[in-house]
């Protein structure tokens, strides 16, 4: 598996760590030890995946993350000695996609790697096999509902006639919804499809993400009108009473 991650830290010694666990499992790494750094190799676009400390000497890694997803997609797995569940809130809320606390275990962190890049590398693969939604215009490509339009081959998406930025679980987290108007899923039941069985965060992080793409997709995010609460289960995407095409 010749893929490559940005790991980014300035304990040499956990540097090494991560970065000796990584290559056993055949992943190319690059390391940073400062926040300005890891931007500027990112920006290169050479990286699949950001592994990146909170707390770095130039800035605080959840700046860093909140600027990294202003040209990047990547998944990014925190860090962080900071345990609090207000940190792992933050993390997600900027546009981390999982949060792994220090100490921890080798085979933990390749298995969260590994699942990541999969679901990641999945949702770029899948552009050949996208499903169509709802109306005339609706193609192999492209899953429309709505006033949205998910373009899998391009990896954009368009919500109002305008085009809205999601991270790799952002779009696989509404591809899940368009794919299935009007269902209810339950907190575990997005967790196993949009994170996989190797997930072992809790189901706030599903609160995080719903309230994110939330933002980026509905017209009132305090007033959801697309993407519904369904009390003591989960969440729907609210039936459109007609396709737009």
């Amino acid at each position: 598996m010749d893929k490559r991650i940005l790991v980014v830290d300035d304990d040499p010694h956990i540097l090494g760590l991560v970065k000796l666990d990584l290559h056993r499992e055949g992943f190319r790494v690059d390391t940073a030890a400062t926040g300005e750094e890891a931007l500027r190799l990112l920006r290169q676009g050479h990286h699949q995946m950001l592994i990146l400390d909170l707390m770095l000497p130039d800035s605080d890694g959840f700046d860093v993350a909140r600027m990294a997803r202003q040209f990047t997609d990547v998944p990014i797995l925190i860090l962080s000695a900071r345990d609090a569940e207000v940190d792992k809130a933050v993390g997600l809320g900027v546009g981390a996609d999982d949060y792994l606390t220090k100490p921890f275990s080798a085979v933990e962190l390749v298995a969260r790697v590994k699942a990541h890049l999969r679901r990641y590398l999945q949702s770029r693969d899948s552009d050949k096999n996208g499903r169509a939604g709802c109306g005339e215009g609706a193609q192999g490509e492209v899953i429309e509902y709505g006033p949205v339009r998910m373009d899998l081959s391009s990896h954009r998406v368009r919500v109002d006639g305008r085009e809205v930025q999601l991270t790799a679980k952002e779009f696989e987290l509404l591809r899940l919804f368009l794919s299935n108007p009007g269902r209810v899923f339950t907190k575990a039941q997005i967790l196993d499809s949009v994170w996989g069985e190797e997930y072992l965060g809790g189901d706030n992080t599903v609160m995080v993400h719903i309230r994110r793409l939330r933002t980026r997709i509905e017209r009132d995010p305090d007033n959801p009108s697309r993407i519904r609460t369904v009390w003591g289960i989960g969440y729907r995407f609210e039936e459109a009473s007609s396709c737009e095409g």
